[in-house]
């Protein structure tokens, strides 16, 4: 095992329609962090979260594709596109959309329907956190 391999973070871009942006943004940072934290064994504050706003000429999906008996997608479509460094097994990622979902659902009245997730996985080449410098998982602090 590596040491400290489960505090690679996550990235996560949020595609979201412009007209909910201010309204929602912050609550849905917190809500996804929080999900990350109890069930994606992402580190407290580890949080690195981008938004992508989108006019309704910019958003072409398919309302109803795979969406069960929920209903339909609507403008209220979030997606998050999650990469991260640690794969994570299909009872954690389970757990964390569940839960992102019921938060979400919960907190902004965003239907199950509207709430797609994409999980990528890299290796630590991957990934350059500043300065022109391949990561290596030997630069992860020690947990205090």
């Amino acid at each position: 095992s590596i040491p400290n391999e489960g505090t690679l973070m996550p990235m996560t871009r949020i595609a979201i329609s412009a007209q909910h942006f201010e309204q929602w943004h912050v609550q849905i940072s917190r809500d996804l962090q929080q999900a990350l934290e109890d069930h994606f064994s992402v580190p407290a504050g580890d949080c690195f979260q981008l938004f992508d706003c989108y006019s309704p000429q910019q958003r072409v999906f398919d309302p109803d594709y795979l969406c069960g008996a929920e209903g339909s997608r609507s403008d209220d479509y979030l997606l998050f596109q999650i990469t991260a460094g640690k794969a994570r097994s299909p009872h954690q990622k389970q757990a964390f959309y569940q839960n992102l979902v019921a938060r979400l659902e919960r907190s902004l009245g965003i239907g199950p329907q509207n709430i797609m997730v994409v999980i990528g996985f890299t290796g630590p080449e991957d990934w350059s956190f500043g300065s022109g410098k391949i990561f290596s998982l030997t630069d992860i602090p020690a947990p205090r």
